[in-house]
C-alpha cells in the first residue's frame, strides 16, 4: 500500500484503497521497467522509490502491479467516518446533505474499504469544511464500485453552505472484536470483501497503536498475542503488519503478503486501546482525561471517586491507584470539562464500560479537573528511593523484572520518563537470578513507555543479568557528573536555583541523589557559568536527610530579583577521583580525595575493575583504555594513598568499592598509577536520512562533537553501526556530506579491528588534536539505511548489460572508475555482482562526452572473490579530468532471471546447493516447506530440465554468508523463483544447516568405474548409464583423462557394460581438440543408440606419465569377475 499510495498521490488521484498484483488488470505489453519496488509512501513520485537497476526484474507479464485510488475520502473521524469530500479536478470539495443517499453511501464505503455504511449524517455533523460545496447531485445505484463512475447532474440546492456538509460512518476496514468493547479485542481486517484476522508475527505496540488511531480509540496500551482474545475464522489477511507506528491506517503499513497464510488462527494478534489517558507527569501519573468523541475531555473532581480511579489505572495497565487529586492538582487545560458522573464499581477494566449519568455539578470548572497517580507499569525497586533501583514492569498481573541483555542509557531514559523522574543519570545491570518479563530490549529513547519499545517478547523467562536504573531530577552541569550548576527539573523545563535559596543541607541531598558522596563546596555567584532560560522560584528547605530533592519542602523565594549571575554551583566528594596532568580530563594520574587533600594512588594497589568503576560511573568518561604504571602521566608530590581497592567493576561509585590496607608501604611517587579512559559516552548519526546515516557526533563528557574525518575508518564505522543497532558500515563519508556540524571537533583516532559491538571498546592510538574543521566532518551510511541499498552499485553504460564503461554508485552518486585502479580482480566482481559470469576483457575508452572536470572513484581493493564491491576495501573519491574510462566485458549474457539463482556445490551447473542473488549478494534458501513443487521451478528456471529430488539440509554443504529466502512455496508451474510466495530470512531466524539444495534432470556427470580407468559412465536424468564406444577417437578419450584429473593421454576400447539395465546415454562421442568438457562433444542424443550392452561400452584406460598402458593388464571394473578390457 506504500507503493500504491505514491502512485495515487503523483497522479492526483486522492488516496490508494488497494494494491494489487498479479494482472489483476490484465496484462500489459512492452518492457517491464520496474522491480521490487520499495517506497516508504512519502515520496511525490514512484520514480523516487528504491528499486533495483530499471529494467533488471524476475518476473513476467502475469505479474504486472495494479493500483485502485480513491476519488472520495471522509475527513475529521477516521479513515472510515467523517465528513465526505470528494476530488474535484484538483481540489476537495465538500457535499451537500440533501444531493447524499443511503446507496451513495454504500459506494464511497465500499471504495474505501470500509464495508458497508452505518449511517448518514447531515448538518455539518464532522464538522464545516473549508473552500468549495461540490454542484452536482450523484446519482449512484449502490452497486458501482467508485463514486467515480457514479451519475451525476446539476444540484438543485443552489443555497447548500458547509453547514450542511454531508458525513458517513462506514463499518470501518478493521475492527476488534471478542474483547468486550470496540477499543479491545482480536483485530480483524476487511480485504476484498471478507473479515479475516491479523497474523502477530513480529506484532508490537507500533501496530497496536495503528490499529488504535484507525478506530479513534486513543492510545495502545497492550498488543496482545497468541490469539488472547480467542482464534477467528476466515482468511489470515496479514502475516507481518510492520507499521512504524505513526500510519493512518494499518493497511497503510509496510506489511508483506496479503492474503499468504503461513500462519494459523492461534496466533491472531490482538490490541487493547485506552479510551482515557494520564496527562501531566507521566504515562501513569497525572490529570484524568475521557475520549468523548472525537475529543480529550476532563473530569470534575466530584464526579470521580476510588472505583473510578481503580478502574482508570486498570485500563492503563499501571497496577492499582495511589491517590485521587482534586483542585487541578496536575494544572488547568482548555476545552470541555465532561458532563457526566461516572459509576463505576470498580471491577470493570474500562472505563467505557461504567455506567454513567449527567452530572449535578453544571458549575465545574477547569480549576476542578481531577487528578490521578496510580502505581505505574514499571518501577524502580531495592535502590533506595523511586527513581533508582532495578526494573520491574507490571503485565498479566505480575511485577517481574527485565533480562539486562543489551540495556543501555537510551532504555534507562524511557525509564525515567515513563516515571517522571527527570534524566537517566546511570544505566547499570544487576546480578540475579530473577524472574523477568523482557528481554533484550531495544528503545529508541524517544517512547513514552518501556512497553513501547522493541524487544524479544513478553514471556516469563529466568535472568542472570537484569536491568537497573538511577534517574534524577536535579543534574549538575558545566565540569562533571559530580560537580557544576545546579539545576532542577521543574514540569517539563530544567531551572536554576538561585544561591541566596541553597544552603548545605540542601547540597546534601543533591549529592546523595546523584550517588555522589557528600557536598565538598556550596559556590554562588554562577561559579560554574550562567545558566539559561528561568530561574527557580521557590526556596529549597531540606533538612539534609531526604533521598531526592522531590521530597525537599519548598516555599516561594523572596529574592524577586534574583539572575543567572546567582545560579549556585556545587562539588560534591563523588569526584574523589580526578586524572590530572593528561591531555583531557579523561586521561591522567589517578589522585583520591582524602582530607581535603589529593592523593596519587599506586600502581600496584589499581586494576582493570578499580579502572571500570573510575571510568564508566565516578568520571562519566566510558571505559577504560588503558591502565598506566610507573608514574606515566608524571610524579606527584606529598602524601600516597594507603589503601587498595578491590572493586569488582560493577560498583555504581568508587566508595562503594572494598578496600583494604596497602601490603605496599613503600610505594613511591615513582609508582603513580596513571588511567586513560575513552571519554566517548554516547553516538549518534546527525542529519541523514535516517538514524542509520548522517554526520558522527560523540558525546564526550556532557559535550557533544563532531569526528575529523581525518580520524576515521571504515573499521570504526562499522563498529558505530553495530552499536547504532544499524547493521553494518556501508560507507564512510567526509568533506561535509552531511552538512557542517558545530562546536567541537574531536580527533581522537579509533583503533577498531571491525568487529567490537561499541566504540567504547576500541583502542585510542592517538589523542591528536589535528587541524580539522567541519569542512571535514565524518559520515557514515550503515546497512540500516534507506540510503545503503544503492552504495557500492555498479552499471555498465554504453546500452549493454555485461559490457560496458563501468560507473560505481558511491557517496551517493554515479562516478566513473579511474583505470590505473583497476584489475582483474576489481572486473571480477563487477561481473559476478551484475550476473554477468566472468571477466572476459578490461580495456579503456574514450568518453564520448566534452572533456571537463569529473569527481571519479579510487581505491578499491579486491580479492576477486567477493559478491559485492562494497565488501571489497575502502575507496575514496577523487577529482579527474579526463575522458578515458574503464571498459568490462564480462563473460555472460545477463538474463536476470536465469542468472539471479545457481545451484553450486556438485561441481555441475543442474544440481546443487540453492543459491539466489538479491541486495547485491549471493545467500542460500532455508528448507523449510521446501519440496518438489519449488525444485521444479528452479530446475525450469535454471533450464536444467525437471526436478528429480529436493534434498533437505545441507545435502551439498553449509554455505556462507546471508540466508536470503524462507518458506518458499511454489505450485511447481511457475517460470522463476522469484514469482513464487516466499519470505526473507528475520536476524538470527534461519541457520546454514538448512540450506536447501536441488537435483535437476539435466545434471551431468562422468566417472570411470575404476577412478582413472574402467568403463567411461554418466549420469542424466537421475540414472547412471553407459557411454557407447561407437565412433570414438583418442581425442575424446584424452579429454576423459583431462576432465577427471587422470592425466593428459588416454586411449579407449570396448567393455561390457557394468550393469545390464543400465541405459545407454550417449553414442558417436567425437571430441575435438578445442573441447573442454565431454558435454561440448558432438553426439547422438540422449537415449539413441546403436550399441550392445555386452560388447559396446566404451572403456578407458588414462596414463599420468603419458603412456598407453597394456589394456589386457587392467580390469574395467572393480568386481574381479568381470573380464579385463581388450582390445
Amino acid at each position: 500500500m506504500s507503493d500504491a499510495a505514491v502512485v495515487c498521490r503523483e497522479l492526483g488521484c486522492g488516496e490508494a484503497v488497494d494494491a494489487l498484483g498479479k494482472s489483476h488488470f490484465g496484462s500489459g505489453s512492452g518492457p517491464i521497467w520496474m522491480d521490487d519496488v520499495d517506497c516508504s509512501g512519502s515520496e511525490s513520485r514512484l520514480k523516487n522509490c528504491r528499486s533495483p537497476v530499471w529494467g533488471k526484474h524476475d518476473c513476467n507479464e502475469t505479474h504486472n502491479s495494479g493500483v485502485i485510488c480513491s476519488g472520495a475520502r471522509l475527513v475529521l473521524g477516521s479513515r472510515c467516518s467523517g465528513r465526505v469530500e470528494v476530488l474535484h479536478g484538483e481540489s476537495w470539495v465538500t457535499v451537500c446533505d440533501a444531493d447524499f443517499n443511503q446507496q451513495d453511501a454504500e459506494v464511497v464505503c465500499r471504495e474505501l474499504g470500509c464495508g458497508s455504511p452505518v449511517k448518514v449524517l447531515g448538518a455539518a455533523a464532522f464538522g464545516r469544511g473549508e473552500g468549495q460545496v461540490w454542484s452536482e447531485v450523484l446519482q449512484c445505484r449502490g452497486n458501482k464500485s467508485q463514486i467515480h463512475f457514479c451519475p451525476k447532474s446539476s444540484s438543485l440546492k443552489h443555497n447548500c453552505s458547509h453547514d450542511n456538509d454531508v458525513g458517513l460512518v462506514c463499518a470501518d476496514s478493521v475492527r476488534l472484536v471478542d474483547g468486550g468493547s470496540c477499543c479491545a479485542g482480536r483485530v480483524e481486517v476487511l480485504h476484498r470483501g471478507q473479515w479475516g484476522t491479523v497474523c502477530d508475527d513480529y506484532w508490537d505496540m507500533r501496530d497496536a497503536a495503528v490499529v488504535c488511531r484507525e478506530l479513534g480509540c486513543g492510545e495502545a496500551i497492550d498488543a496482545p498475542r497468541r490469539a488472547r482474545f480467542g482464534s477467528g475464522s476466515g482468511p489470515i489477511w496479514v502475516e507481518y503488519a510492520n507499521c512504524a507506528g505513526s500510519e493512518s491506517s494499518l493497511k497503510n503499513c509496510r506489511s508483506y503478503d496479503w492474503g499468504r497464510q503461513r500462519c494459523n488462527h492461534d496466533e491472531d494478534a490482538g490490541a487493547v486501546c485506552a479510551e482515557v489517558r494520564l496527562v501531566g507527569r507521566s504515562r501513569c501519573s497525572g490529570r484524568v482525561e475521557v475520549l468523548h468523541g472525537e475529543s480529550w475531555v476532563t473530569v470534575c473532581d466530584a464526579d470521580f471517586d476510588q472505583q473510578g480511579a481503580e478502574v482508570v489505572c486498570r485500563e492503563l495497565g499501571c497496577g492499582s491507584p495511589v491517590e485521587v487529586l482534586g483542585a487541578a492538582a496536575f494544572g488547568r487545560v482548555e476545552g470541555q470539562v465532561w458532563s457526566e458522573e461516572l459509576q463505576c464499581r470498580g471491577n470493570k477494566s474500562q472505563i467505557h464500560f461504567c455506567p454513567k449519568s449527567s452530572s449535578l455539578k453544571h458549575n465545574c470548572s477547569h480549576d476542578n479537573d481531577v487528578g490521578l497517580v496510580c502505581a505505574d507499569s514499571v518501577r524502580l525497586v531495592d535502590g533506595g528511593h523511586r527513581c533508582a533501583g532495578r526494573v520491574e514492569v507490571f503485565y498479566n498481573r505480575t511485577w517481574r523484572s527485565v533480562c539486562g541483555k543489551n540495556w543501555d542509557i537510551r532504555d534507562a531514559a524511557v525509564v525515567c520518563r515513563e516515571l517522571g523522574c527527570g534524566e537517566a543519570v546511570f544505566k547499570n545491570v544487576q546480578f540475579g537470578p530473577r524472574s523477568a518479563w523482557m528481554d533484550d530490549v531495544n528503545c529508541s529513547g524517544s517512547e513514552s513507555s518501556v512497553k513501547h519499545c522493541r524487544s524479544a517478547g513478553w514471556v516469563e523467562q529466568i535472568c542472570n543479568r537484569l536491568a537497573g536504573v538511577i534517574c534524577s531530577g536535579v543534574r549538575l552541569v558545566g565540569r562533571s557528573r559530580c560537580s557544576g550548576r545546579v539545576e532542577v527539573l521543574h514540569g517539563e523545563s530544567w531551572v536554576t536555583v538561585c544561591d541566596a535559596d541553597f544552603d548545605q543541607q540542601g547540597a546534601e541531598v543533591v549529592c546523595r541523589e546523584l550517588g555522589c558522596g557528600s557536598p565538598v563546596e556550596v559556590l554562588g555567584a554562577a561559579a560554574f557559568g550562567r545558566g539559561e532560560g528561568q530561574v527557580w522560584s521557590e526556596e529549597l528547605q531540606c533538612r539534609g536527610n531526604k533521598s531526592q530533592i522531590h521530597f525537599c519542602p519548598k516555599s516561594s523565594s523572596l529574592k524577586h530579583n534574583c539572575s543567572h549571575d546567582n545560579d549556585v554551583g556545587l562539588a560534591c566528594s563523588g569526584d574523589k577521583r580526578r586524572l590530572v596532568g593528561g591531555p583531557n580530563a579523561c586521561s591522567g594520574r589517578v589522585e583520591k580525595l582524602h582530607r581535603n587533600s589529593w592523593l596519587p594512588v599506586c600502581d600496584a594497589d589499581f586494576n582493570q575493575q578499580d579502572a571500570e568503576v573510575v571510568c564508566s560511573w565516578e568520571l562519566g568518561c566510558g571505559s577504560p583504555v588503558e591502565v598506566l604504571g610507573a608514574a606515566a602521566f608524571g610524579r606527584a608530590e606529598g602524601q600516597m594513598w594507603s589503601e587498595e581497592l578491590q572493586c569488582r567493576g560493577n560498583e555504581s561509585h568508587m566508595y562503594l568499592c572494598q578496600t583494604s590496607p596497602s601490603l605496599k608501604p613503600n610505594c613511591s611517587h615513582n609508582k603513580d598509577v596513571g588511567l586513560r579512559c575513552s571519554g566517548h559516552t554516547q553516538a549518534r548519526l546527525m542529519n541523514g536520512s535516517d538514524s542509520c546515516s548522517g554526520r558522527v557526533e560523540l558525546q564526550y563528557l556532557s559535550e557533544w562533537g563532531t569526528v575529523c574525518d581525518v580520524s576515521w575508518d571504515m573499521r570504526a564505522a562499522s563498529v558505530l553501526c553495530a552499536q547504532l543497532k544499524c547493521g553494518s558500515s556501508v560507507a564512510v563519508l567526509g568533506s561535509d556530506w552531511f552538512g557542517e556540524g558545530s562546536g567541537r571537533i574531536w580527533a581522537d583516532v579509533f583503533d577498531c579491528q571491525g568487529n567490537e559491538t561499541h566504540l567504547l571498546k576500541c583502542p585510542i592510538s592517538s589523542w591528536s588534536r589535528t587541524a580539522c574543521s567541519h569542512k571535514q566532518d565524518a559520515g557514515v551510511i550503515c546497512s540500516g539505511s534507506s540510503l545503503a541499498s544503492h552504495e557500492g552499485g555498479v552499471r555498465l553504460s554504453g546500452g549493454m548489460e555485461c559490457e560496458g564503461e563501468v560507473e560505481v554508485f558511491f557517496r551517493q552518486e554515479w562516478r566513473r572508475v579511474l583505470l590505473d585502479s583497476w584489475s582483474e580482480s576489481e572486473a571480477s566482481v563487477v561481473c559476478r555482482q551484475l550476473g554477468c559470469g566472468s571477466v572476459l576483457n578490461t580495456s579503456s575508452s574514450s568518453s564520448s562526452s566534452p572533456e571537463h572536470s569529473y569527481m571519479c572513484v579510487t581505491g578499491f581493493n579486491c580479492s576477486g572473490s567477493e559478491a559485492h564491491l562494497r565488501n571489497c576495501s575502502s575507496s575514496q573519491a577523487v577529482n579527474c579530468s579526463s575522458t578515458v574510462q574503464l571498459y568490462i566485458t564480462c563473460s555472460g549474457t545477463s538474463n536476470t532471471v536465469h542468472s539471479s539463482i545457481r545451484l553450486v556445490g556438485s561441481g555441475g551447473d543442474c544440481a546443487g546447493r540453492l543459491e539466489v542473488f538479491h541486495s547485491g549478494s549471493w545467500g542460500t534458501v532455508s528448507d523449510e516447506l521446501w519440496d518438489i513443487e519449488d525444485a521444479q521451478v528452479v530446475c525450469r528456471q535454471l533450464q536444467c530440465g525437471v526436478a528429480l529430488s529436493a534434498p533437505g539440509p545441507a545435502r551439498f554443504g553449509s554455505g556462507t554468508g546471508p540466508i536470503w529466502l524462507n518458506e518458499v512455496e511454489c505450485e511447481g508451474n511457475e517460470a522463476s523463483l522469484w514469482n513464487c510466495r516466499y519470505q526473507l530470512c528475520g536476524e538470527d531466524e534461519c541457520g546454514h544447516k538448512d540450506d536447501v539444495g536441488v537435483v535437476c534432470s539435466e545434471y551431468k556427470e562422468i566417472r570411470l568405474t575404476e577412478g582413472c580407468e574402467g568403463n567411461l559412465e554418466v549420469f542424466y536424468n537421475g540414472t547412471w548409464g553407459n557411454v557407447c564406444v561407437n565412433g570414438m577417437t583418442d581425442e575424446t578419450a584424452k579429454l576423459i583423462c583431462r576432465e577427471l584429473n587422470c592425466g593428459r593421454t588416454g586411449s579407449e576400447s570396448w567393455s561390457k557394460a557394468r550393469v545390464e539395465s543400465a541405459p545407454n546415454w550417449l553414442d558417436n562421442v567425437k571430441c575435438r581438440k578445442h573441447d573442454s568438457t565431454l558435454w561440448h562433444c558432438p553426439s547422438s542424443s540422449w537415449g539413441e543408440n546403436r550399441c550392445d550392452n555386452r560388447n559396446e561400452v566404451a572403456c578407458i584406460t588414462s596414463s599420468e606419465n603419458g603412456n598407453t598402458l597394456d589394456l589386457t593388464n587392467w580390469l574395467c571394473d572393480s568386481s574381479p569377475h568381470e573380464r579385463p578390457c581388450s582390445s
